[in-house]
């Protein structure tokens, strides 16, 4: 019989000379847990991707005098450099990112990496994932998904990223952007036959949260909105 409850167990405060990777929501904030307040209540520092989209939910959260560092992909290295040095003169850190997990199709993976060569502490602090949460409701295979975040901007790009995955036996999952969305949908076309079946999270936990499921054919038809964020599910050829 367990003593306490499971989300008491362990140290529920920022350590010193630690990094803490900390989920945050997707949207809507009432997906933010409990260790994860605590531990941005009680670091020393917060190693954010946009300060304004941290503070506003620090707000919320009614966390204040927080110091934030901005870390962004541009400049990582070197913010990864320095936030490695406060580490090592005790500072604690939690690195988030604007919304999801940290080092997933964001920045943090270099700092992550600096951390385990150097032996930091890096504790994860785990939440919400608008991969793993599209999947979940997309009602195609889990034994088995691969995950390739954006894929790049160029169509033949594209093609030469998803070609080697045309017989996957699992569930492809992607993200992408508004006002590429079409663009990704006709290199899917071009790619897969009309009958593959495609499942398409938008704006995940928010106000105007919406799915699209069907075939790449009757996908084609639809009409989608040039904002918010798209996660793509691709069914594997033998779904039905």
């Amino acid at each position: 019989m367990l003593e306490q409850p499971l989300w008491l167990c362990g140290e529920q405060t920022a350590q010193p000379g630690t990094l803490y990777v900390v989920a945050t929501p997707l949207g809507n904030l009432g997906d933010v847990t409990l260790r994860a307040i605590r531990i941005l209540e009680t670091c020393d520092v917060i190693a954010c991707e946009t300060p304004r989209v941290t503070q506003r939910l620090l707000a919320v959260l009614k966390i204040s005098r927080k110091r934030l560092y901005t870390y962004r992909d541009a400049g990582e290295e070197a913010g990864a450099a320095h936030l490695c040095s406060a580490l090592k003169n005790g500072r604690s850190i939690a690195l988030v990112s604007d919304a999801g997990v940290p080092t997933i199709s964001d920045p943090g993976y270099r700092l992550v990496k600096r951390c385990r060569e150097q032996s930091i502490p890096v504790v994860p602090i785990p939440g919400p994932n608008a991969a793993i949460t599209a999947l979940c409701v997309a009602g195609f295979p889990t034994h088995a998904f691969l995950f390739l975040g954006f894929l790049p901007v160029s169509s033949n790009a594209r093609k030469k990223a998803l070609l080697p995955y045309q017989d996957f036996e699992g569930t492809l999952l992607l993200y992408e952007s508004p006002h590429r969305i079409r663009k990704l949908l006709t290199t899917l076309q071009e790619l897969f036959e009309p009958t593959r079946f495609l499942f398409i999270a938008r704006e995940l936990t928010k106000k105007h949260e919406s799915f699209y499921r069907g075939t790449l054919l009757e996908i084609g038809t639809k009409t989608f909105p040039e904002k918010g964020e798209y996660v793509v599910c691709i069914a594997p050829r033998q779904f039905f």
